[in-house]
């Protein structure tokens, strides 16, 4: 086995096992370590900032490659969106939202890695985490002139390929010979993605489990402080 059929046939499901398995066990025995750990009462600056612009750029990557890559290519096709102007718009979209997590990211790391009292509370997790979503989407971003290469020439099969595998995927049915010759970006993008999947039940990603509803109804933290009251 190459590792290629590895990463893209073996990988994705080893990833979404711990993905939910690991998320599912870390509630049941450790929900006290369910939360954000919102840094905001150490430094308020630039945090609104950067989470605001962070959340809508990734909410909104992460919504446009599940419909993207996920909807039968025959429903967008009976809807009148040809593969041409289903590319296209994935680059439009994927460029504004790309750009826009970015910028939030690079505000939220700079902050976590150099404003000192943020970075002594910070984790170890939290810290690798950032990292590997601010690379992740900075891959993601470098994927965009291939991709406008392949429209340019009219070429959207690498697309089709990519939804095609993700496909397969999901329906159990692994086939990651079509991955053969997509562009390397591509494929060192999605390794880069399935791993935030593999890491996610370690870190306070978990929290994102509970938007709308359950985060909302949590228990109080109850906070003493070590000081003797007078």
């Amino acid at each position: 086995m190459n590792i290629e059929n590895f990463l893209f046939g073996i990988y994705p499901y080893i990833a979404l096992s711990i993905f939910f398995l690991g998320s599912l066990i870390r509630f049941d025995r450790d929900q006290y370590s369910w939360k954000s750990d919102s840094s905001q009462l150490l430094s308020k600056k630039y945090l609104r900032l950067g989470s605001n612009l962070f959340h809508v750029g990734i909410l909104a990557i992460f919504g446009g490659h599940l419909v993207g890559l996920l909807t039968p290519h025959g429903i967008f096709l009976a809807l009148g969106v040809s593969d041409m102007t289903h590319q296209i718009v994935a680059i439009v979209a994927g460029s504004i939202f790309g750009v826009i997590a970015l910028f939030g990211a690079l505000i939220l790391w700079f902050r976590r890695m150099l404003n000192k009292r943020v970075s002594k509370a910070s984790r170890k997790s939290d810290k690798f985490i950032l990292s590997w979503l601010l690379i992740t989407l900075i891959i993601g971003l470098s994927t965009i002139p291939v991709s406008f290469g392949h429209y340019n020439h009219g070429d959207p099969s690498v697309m089709i390929l990519l939804s095609d595998w993700v496909k397969s995927i999901v329906t159990f049915n692994p086939q990651p010979e079509l991955l053969a010759n997509v562009d390397t970006v591509f494929k060192i993008h999605m390794f880069f993605g399935l791993t935030v999947f593999l890491v996610f039940p370690f870190t306070r990603l978990v929290h994102i489990w509970s938007a709308p509803f359950t985060y909302l109804n949590r228990p109080h933290q109850v906070v003493r402080s070590k000081r003797k009251f007078l």
